[in-house]
């Protein structure tokens, strides 16, 4: 028998906090399949799918067949995102790299477009990890009353209320704030690695480089030339015997 996920009491965070929206450019853009006007559009839906579950994706980490079922309508986008959830990719970089608290404080990101509440709720979703895997944890976050709400079928999830009117700075993305590593797996990986420089490099703005042809190009190859020639002889006027020296004709 699965046991109920635990309560836990919601504090307040941005994305529940009732509030006029002024557009902007720091505003996020919402992408649904109800508003698709060509197939561009949907390679860009695509993109940011995977950007918000992966923050990058290789060539290697796409998944191809669950692109051209979206595509062909054979799926949603809650579908397509619970396939990215559940790829290979995405348990090979999140969950057998991280923690269960960290694992679930990370999709819960990705997925609800929100922090955790606390601690509280890291564990609940925790003991729902152990229980039922991560396909019955995922299974459970997409089919939240939260998630329903608040993305529905056709919308990609994203960073909910980051911005908010009379603030100079919003909240940080989540791929800052939460990178794909925590500092253990990070100090046995090898990184961050400092990268110290010997020699200090200069530089030369484009006017002043020299152009094919310059003499400046050979004036270190002039400098590195060792030209050798005769010593010059060194001979005291005294020593010169003028008569014998200076040739005259005989009769």
């Amino acid at each position: 028998m699965a046991l109920p996920l635990l309560e836990y009491s919601p504090n307040s965070q941005n994305q529940r906090v009732a509030s006029y929206e002024v557009p902007g450019d720091e505003q996020p853009r919402i992408y649904s399949t109800e508003n698709l006007l060509s197939s561009a559009d949907m390679d860009t839906l695509i993109e940011v799918a995977y950007r918000q579950i992966f923050f990058h994706a290789f060539a290697a980490d796409r998944e191809k067949f669950l692109e051209s079922q979206l595509r062909s309508g054979q799926i949603t986008v809650r579908d397509f995102i619970r396939g990215l959830l559940l790829s290979n990719t995405y348990k090979r970089s999140f969950y057998d790299l991280n923690s269960n608290y960290r694992f679930v404080e990370q999709t819960v990101q990705r997925v609800l477009g929100r922090d955790v509440y606390g601690q509280q709720e890291k564990i609940a979703w925790s003991i729902v990890v152990a229980t039922k895997g991560i396909v019955g944890f995922v299974d459970q976050l997409l089919d939240s009353d939260e998630y329903l709400e608040a993305f529905g079928y056709d919308t990609v999830p994203y960073q909910r209320r980051r911005i908010l009117p009379g603030r100079a700075e919003g909240e940080r993305p989540f791929n800052i704030t939460s990178p794909r590593y925590n500092e253990y797996y990070r100090g046995k990986l090898g990184f961050p690695q400092f990268v110290w420089q010997t020699t200090v490099r200069s530089y030369v703005p484009q006017e002043q480089k020299a152009v094919a042809g310059s003499p400046s190009q050979f004036l270190n190859m002039a400098r590195n030339l060792n030209p050798q020639g005769n010593a010059p002889q060194r001979i005291s006027a005294l020593n010169i015997d003028i008569e014998k020296s200076v040739p005259y004709r005989k009769n």
